[in-house]
């Protein structure tokens, strides 16, 4: 019964690496055989002439901002569930919950006192 359960995942599996490789193959069969040049090769902004180098490097802000979005995102994640089932979970999971909720309010802060959080 087992090994039965076993054989379907190992069909899927099998199935979506071989619509992988097959859409992959389809790519490479179809695809133009002359490799670009000219104007292909440009940078395209709007249909103008792009200003100022194309390659330019973002700060790392931006990057912080988006980590701490991440972590708060995921955070909402976990922090569902449990809304959903407090009352059924005890006691037990609120305590849990909040040393969840505190370790992220800890590297918060952290964040804030280190500056990553300055825009500029």
């Amino acid at each position: 019964m087992v090994l039965q359960q076993y054989g379907i995942i190992a069909v899927f599996l099998v199935g979506g690496a071989a619509t992988a490789v097959a859409a992959l193959a389809t790519n490479w069969l179809l695809r133009p055989k002359k490799p670009p040049e000219g104007d292909k090769l440009a940078a395209y902004e709007c249909g103008l002439k792009t200003q100022g180098p194309t390659w330019i490097q973002f700060k790392v802000s931006y990057f912080l901002y988006a980590l701490v979005f991440l972590l708060f995102d995921v955070e909402t994640v976990f922090l569902y569930p449990w809304a959903v089932r407090f009352q059924a979970l005890g006691l037990f999971a609120f305590a849990e919950m909040i040393v969840f909720i505190g370790i992220l309010v800890l590297g918060l802060w952290y964040a804030w006192k280190e500056g990553a959080l300055k825009w500029l």
